[in-house]
């Protein structure tokens, strides 16, 4: 069962999307980001990611379940020279 749920026409810079996660026959969640697997959830987690998604923006606890988080000032802080 293939589940997507990305945010389409959201331009709000720093906001999660691009995330999908597909329900496994045995029960795991893969979440995958622009297309490739991020992290899989497996027995409890798994559970209470699916009860989670039904009462919350789906793209933010995804984007948090994966560590994921942009916010748009990596590439200027590249360039910073503390970070030469």
């Amino acid at each position: 069962m293939k589940a997507s749920s990305q945010s389409k026409g959201s331009s709000i810079s720093g906001k999660a999307t691009n995330f999908d996660y597909l329900v496994t026959s045995n029960s795991e969640v893969v979440i995958s980001h622009h297309g490739k697997k991020a992290t899989v959830l497996r027995g409890k987690r798994a559970q209470d990611f699916l009860d989670d998604i039904e009462r919350g923006d789906p793209q933010e606890l995804m984007a948090r379940l994966t560590g994921n988080y942009k916010r748009g000032n990596e590439r200027l802080a590249r360039q910073h020279p503390r970070n030469r």
